[in-house]
């Protein structure tokens, strides 16, 4: 099960947000708090908001324990832009594009038993050779022969 969190128009360039939830995929959320909290960039204080949205939401619409949780996706995607001009020299003027992010953590126990899906396909065997069986084959290597 999972739960997810997002963040819109977050006034923080996109790459900025990255460096930060790049570090906190794949960890247990009470590991990811720990290194939001010591984190000295000023963008952990927003994913940190959303991480414990994410969890809180687990916890009352999907009813998992937040102690199982793991971080299983931390995307962060472009929002819009706000262009600005500054003044310049000689007349001229200069674009200041003020980006913008969507924050989106989602939160899920990490469950081993459930099948990945479509891994193997049934048609195909695990095995390269096992699926070469086709007659048409040996037709034509017997045609040649004689």
């Amino acid at each position: 099960m999972e739960a997810k969190a997002t963040l819109r128009y977050a006034r923080v360039a996109p790459n900025k947000v990255r460096q930060v939830a790049a570090n906190v995929r794949d960890l247990p959320v009470e590991d990811a708090r720990d290194l939001l909290l010591l984190e000295t960039k000023a963008v952990a204080r927003d994913i940190l908001k959303v991480l414990d949205s994410a969890i809180a939401n687990a916890e009352n619409n999907e009813g998992l324990d937040p102690e199982e949780l793991f971080v299983v996706h931390a995307v962060v995607d472009e929002g819009p832009v706000l262009k600005r001009f500054q003044p310049r020299a000689m007349g001229r003027a200069t674009r200041i594009r003020k980006r913008t992010s969507h924050i989106t953590i989602t939160v899920g126990t990490d469950d081993e038993d459930e099948p990945v899906a479509a891994a193997v396909s049934p048609q195909r065997s695990a095995s390269p050779d096992a699926g070469d069986t086709d007659d048409s084959a040996d037709t034509t290597d017997t045609a040649t022969e004689s």
